[in-house]
Order: structure tokens, then C-alpha cells, then sequence
């Protein structure tokens, strides 16, 4: 029978809130029907959806990466503020779009504020570089008395915006991206674009761009190359996947997050190499800025037929089915698992493109079925992250990724409470034994997300097919759960301390 084990007296870290956090990219309907809708019935008076609003607030989500993705590598910033009727229009190439700027900088900032969270801002180093880097961040972050500062202040926004985490261009590695380089020309070009950023404000957290994916043949070649110049000048180093049926088993697909436990592992290795052999005395963190499902064969970033430079056309908008909540839950615990070194996560993104949330323009927004298990880590997965041992647990014998656990749990503590994660991606119903080694615990709530519907999704017509249903009957005895999991499940179960029941 798998035992889980809990010592609630040795955490292993804590956990950066910022592990919780989106992306709003300008692609698709993220923006422009997604966030921002001025002519919709719940749009306030700046244009932002309120039921938006109301669920990305729901989520707590600390921080939120803009405005790209691969848009942000041919983006031009200063399109994008002062008067809207006055903003260019411009073809974005990654996308294949016409960008109307409606929304830019300090348009964001606004709705920043609206959602409570905090910005994760990309320059573009792909067809621009460090001057236009330097330039947005005086726009930003200086209070005044120069040119663009002044600028910002002529646009309405008195005080500096003081953005502290941006990200030094993306997926500079991919063919794909507008501006590709090689690792050595993107290094060279990281580093000196961070140092000037820091003779701008000592402070900054800066982010290099890593491999966006484990399967390029150019990947941990790249970041040794990339550190090898940056590593004292950034803070972090950013990871990518996205992770789709395609046409894998059903139990494929679930044992997938194995293949971002690996990349981590092997980043970590690759960061951890240079920092030895280079003599750096400071532990490299890294920025998962970009992850989700995405069956990238059935839901094509240009989808076949879409007009060229048309202005937010629906792309990449994945209806995510039950299976498909419990691969992102088994991600979500990857990521928790590596808190010591993944201090920031994004996940790819808000709403409509692999959004947590959809909507209807002029209609109603609903939650995807991975908003579940987001929305549990983020409420219920902060703090610290406990030293547990999960023994005995059976295993999916994957061809791709080895020996899966079918059972896999973890565990977080916040002061007084007490969270147990817990995933079943076996198709047969599960006992779990969960030891909770010191301390008495009471059940505060069980909430338990059931696929006994692998393939049903939230859509317009049906928005609450899936999701969580409370379990009253956990209780603790004798310190400790006896869990039964339903097959192909996931569970958050919120323990407070006092006496046992």
C-alpha cells in the first residue's frame, strides 16, 4: 500500500509565492477580448473585463509576464503608450496578426493594479537591443526629470512604476523566434544588456533566456554557453514546456510530467556545472516562465485557414478536458517539488490562448478545467514545502519516461495550516496512507477534482462540467489519513492544527 510519511518539522524550503504566477502575451484573443473589451456589458470604464477581473483575482495569481512570447521579440514598446487614437498599427510576424496597441505598458500597469498582482516585464533582444531595454526601463522605473520618464508622466502615470523582475528576451534559442541567435551571440548580448540594466538600478531581478525546450538538440549546450557569460550578471535562467496528447495512451499523457521533472533536473546540473567551473559563488534560481498542456498538432499556433495580419483571431484556444487537468495537476507538483530552485513559474497563460479562463466576446468567461488545481495550489500550496516519503507506490512503466508513480502526494505548510497534494493517474481506485510525523491535525476541507469522464471539458454551454466536489468523510486518526482515491483523481486536502478527530 503506498504510505506517504510527512514531517511537519523539516521543511525543505520555502516556497516563492511567485511559483503561481501567468502570462498575458499579445496573441490571439489574450488581450484584445480576453482581458480588454470596452464594448463588452462588464467592461469598466478603462475597457477591462470585471468577470476577468474577478476570477484572475480568485486565482492570486503574484505576477504575470508580459507582454510576450514570441510577439515581444519584434515588438516596438513605444507603440504602444499615449493617446490610443494616435498608436500605430503594426504586423506582428511571430503571429501572423495586425497589432492595433490598444494595450501597452502603461495600459497593463492599470490593469496590474485591478488584478492585485505584479508585472514580469520581456524586452525584446531579438530585432532590438539594449538601448531600447535601457529606454523602456527609464520609462518605467525612474521618477523624473529625463526624457522618457518625463514621457510617462505626460501620459498620465506621475509615480514609477518600479518594475523589479524582467526577463532579457525569449525563446532566443528557437528557429522560430524573430532575431534567433546563436547561444555565444545571445550571451554576449544577456549580459551586456544586464549589466547596463544594473548600472540603471542595482536591484533589478533579471531572468536569461534558457532552452525553450528539453527536445531541441541544442538544449544544455545552450545554457552552459549562455552562463558561461551571463551567470554573474542574471539571477535566474528560464525554462519552457508544453506538454500535449497528441497521440499518446491516456496513460502516456498522464506519466508526461516526468519529462519536465527531468528537464529540471538536468537544468539544475547544467546551472550548477558552470557555477563550479567558473568559480561563481552565488546558486543559480530559476524562472519556469512558460508552462501548460498543449497538444500543439491539434491546436496549431497559425491554424490552417486563418486570414493573414487579421486582428485577434482565435488561436491556440485548447479546451482542455479532465485528463488534461490532471497532467497540469502532476506539473503543478513538479514544480512545488523543485520550489528550492524554481522561485518563479508562469503559466502559459491567462485567458483564452491555453487560458485558465475563456470567454465569449460580448458573453460570459468561465473556468477551464486546469484552473482547478491551480487555483488549489495557489490558495493552498504556500509557504513551505515539507520533507515527505512516498513509499510503495505502483508504477506506469512508460516507453518515453521510465517508471511513473501512479500515486504521487506532497505536502505544504503556511503557519498553522497544513496542505496534502495528492494525484492518482491510475485507472484503478488507490489507497494512500498519509503519516503525519508531529503535531495533532484536524480535516479543514477535502476537495477532490474526479475524471470519471476523462474527455469532458467546461465549455459556454456546460462551464461547471468539471469540477472539484467536497469529501466530508476524511478525517484524522491516530495521526494520520486513510485515503482511498478514486481513479484518475486529484485532491487537496487542507488540514488545521488541533486536536485529532
Amino acid at each position: 500500500m503506498p504510505t506517504f510519511r510527512v514531517f511537519m518539522k523539516e521543511p525543505v524550503t520555502d516556497i516563492d509565492p511567485r511559483l503561481y504566477g501567468s502570462f498575458v502575451e499579445h496573441l490571439g484573443r489574450c488581450v484584445y477580448t480576453g482581458i480588454y473589451e470596452p464594448e463588452h456589458p462588464a467592461a469598466d470604464s478603462e475597457g477591462w473585463r470585471q468577470d476577468v477581473l474577478d476570477l484572475t483575482r480568485e486565482l492570486r495569481i503574484p505576477i504575470v509576464r508580459y507582454p510576450g512570447g514570441n510577439f515581444v521579440s519584434a515588438y516596438r514598446w513605444e507603440d504602444g503608450i499615449g493617446p490610443r487614437d494616435r498608436r500605430p498599427r503594426r504586423l506582428d510576424p511571430a503571429w501572423r496578426t495586425t497589432e492595433t496597441n490598444q494595450v501597452g505598458t502603461d495600459d497593463f500597469m492599470r490593469w496590474c493594479r485591478k488584478a492585485g498582482t505584479a508585472p514580469m516585464m520581456a524586452v525584446n533582444l531579438g530585432t532590438r537591443g539594449l538601448p531600447e531595454a535601457l529606454a523602456l526601463l527609464e520609462y518605467c522605473n525612474h521618477p523624473g526629470g529625463s526624457a522618457w520618464s518625463d514621457l510617462r508622466r505626460q501620459n498620465g502615470q506621475t509615480a514609477p512604476y518600479g518594475i523589479r523582475t524582467w526577463c532579457l528576451g525569449n525563446e532566443m534559442d528557437g528557429p522560430w523566434q524573430t532575431g534567433h541567435k546563436t547561444a555565444a551571440e545571445y550571451g554576449r548580448l544577456a549580459v551586456e544588456t544586464a549589466r547596463a540594466m544594473r548600472q540603471f538600478d542595482e536591484k533589478l531581478e533579471l531572468v536569461a533566456a534558457g532552452s525553450s525546450s528539453p527536445k531541441l538538440p541544442t538544449f544544455l549546450h545552450w545554457e552552459e554557453e549562455v552562463l558561461g557569460h551571463c551567470y554573474d550578471a542574471v539571477d535566474a535562467i528560464s525554462l519552457h514546456i508544453y506538454l500535449g496528447r497528441g497521440k499518446k495512451s491516456l496513460e502516456e499523457h498522464l506519466a508526461s510530467p516526468a519529462l519536465m521533472e527531468s528537464q529540471i533536473r538536468d537544468v539544475i546540473n547544467a546551472c550548477d556545472f558552470i557555477r563550479a567551473r567558473d568559480r561563481h559563488k552565488k546558486e543559480m534560481m530559476l524562472a519556469f516562465d512558460e508552462w501548460n498542456v498543449w497538444d500543439m498538432d491539434a491546436v496549431p499556433g497559425v491554424p490552417p485557414g486563418m486570414a493573414p495580419w487579421s486582428e485577434a483571431p482565435p488561436q491556440v484556444e485548447q479546451t482542455y478536458d479532465a485528463a488534461d487537468a490532471l497532467v497540469f495537476a502532476g506539473m503543478l507538483l513538479v514544480l512545488l517539488r523543485h520550489a528550492k530552485r524554481v522561485r518563479m513559474a508562469c503559466v502559459a497563460q491567462l485567458v483564452n490562448v491555453l487560458g485558465l479562463i475563456m470567454t465569449k466576446p460580448g458573453g460570459p468567461a468561465w473556468r477551464q478545467t486546469i484552473f482547478w488545481p491551480f487555483l488549489h495550489g495557489s490558495l493552498h500550496g504556500r509557504g513551505h514545502l515539507l520533507t515527505g516519503w512516498l513509499q510503495d507506490a505502483p508504477v506506469h512503466d512508460s516507453p518515453d519516461f521510465g517508471s511513473v508513480p501512479l500515486v504521487d502526494a506532497l505536502a505544504t505548510r503556511d503557519g498553522d495550516s497544513l496542505t496534502i497534494f495528492a494525484l492518482n493517474r491510475g485507472k484503478k481506485a488507490a489507497p494512500l496512507e498519509v503519516v503525519l510525523e508531529g503535531g495533532r491535525w484536524k480535516v479543514e476541507a477535502h476537495e477532490q477534482l474526479v475524471a470519471a469522464d476523462p474527455d469532458a471539458a467546461n465549455t459556454l454551454r456546460r462551464p461547471d462540467a468539471v469540477k472539484p466536489r467536497r469529501n466530508a468523510a476524511t478525517k484524522v486518526l491516530k495521526n494520520g489519513l486513510s485515503l482511498k482515491l478514486p481513479p484518475l483523481s486529484w485532491h487537496c486536502i487542507r488540514l488545521e492544527a488541533g486536536a485529532s478527530a
